[in-house]
């Protein structure tokens, strides 16, 4: 980026005050840091999508929003063919900042100033995309959403509405109700992650605990045949390892 070039920014944050704050501090850096503002969000489910109908090269990205947090939409960005530079935001959250520090994640503390803005305005050109690894670390709390990239776009798929998640060579299926997606992701740290919410029944498929209606019999290998699980929303009978079978006594649902 040379110096002529026009920085494209976005803002994010839940409070129009302090998005007019921003505007009008990086109007005051323009002379030596030429910037416009290409859009404004207020949470992070905004931010991704407007994203794909307004290119940016640079989101200044609030921590704490109602809807979805910076942090978690950070990693949702990471689902973009060329996701912009980052620099979070914040009024307090001492962990973060350490964390921030730790990895050399540019933030601004609020209230923000014109000095502070513009030395991190001068660091963009270098500023790498925080890596998935790190806002895991930032961010242990499990996504309320799974990004898949999807034409150009990031698609949100609610984590409250998948029946299960099944590894498929190289990818990893997610089931909804209402339809397929393909996500490059390990299905044994998407078992890390939800362990609350979704339980193995087989090692290559998890389901949604909450979805799980009972289990049955079916005719199979042996003369005892094979478990299967029955989930609420799906018509697919999905196998029950012999390993797994705990899960039918813990569950208490099984059918005669």
């Amino acid at each position: 980026m040379n110096a002529r070039t026009i920085l494209r920014v976005v803002i994010v944050d839940d409070e129009p005050p302090a998005r007019k704050r921003l505007r009008d501090l990086l109007s005051d850096a323009a002379a030596e840091h030429p910037s416009t503002v290409v859009g404004e969000a207020s949470n992070g489910r905004e931010l991704l999508d407007l994203l794909p109908d307004c290119p940016c090269d640079l989101v200044l990205l609030d921590i704490r929003m109602p809807g979805m947090d910076g942090l978690e939409a950070a990693r949702h960005l990471r689902s973009l063919p060329a996701p912009p530079a980052v620099i979070f935001t914040t009024a307090y959250d001492d962990y973060a900042v350490k964390a921030f520090e730790l990895h050399a994640l540019d933030y601004l503390m609020k209230p923000i100033r014109g000095r502070r803005l513009a030395e991190a305005l001068s660091r963009v050109p270098s500023l790498r995309a925080p890596t998935l690894e790190v806002l895991r670390e930032i961010a242990p709390a499990p996504r309320t959403h799974i990004s898949v990239p999807e034409r150009g776009r990031v698609m949100l798929v609610p984590v409250a509405d998948i029946l299960y998640l099944r590894a498929e060579l190289k990818y990893v299926s997610i089931r909804t109700a209402n339809r397929e997606h393909l996500l490059e992701e390990s299905l044994a740290r998407l078992e890390q992650e939800f362990a609350d919410r979704f339980v193995r029944i087989h090692r290559s498929c998890l389901v949604a605990r909450h979805r799980i209606a009972g289990f049955e019999r079916v005719p199979g290998e042996g003369h005892e045949g094979q478990w299967v699980a029955l989930l609420d929303g799906c018509d697919e009978r999905l196998p029950v390892s012999r390993r797994q079978n705990h899960i039918i006594r813990e569950f208490g649902r099984q059918e005669p």
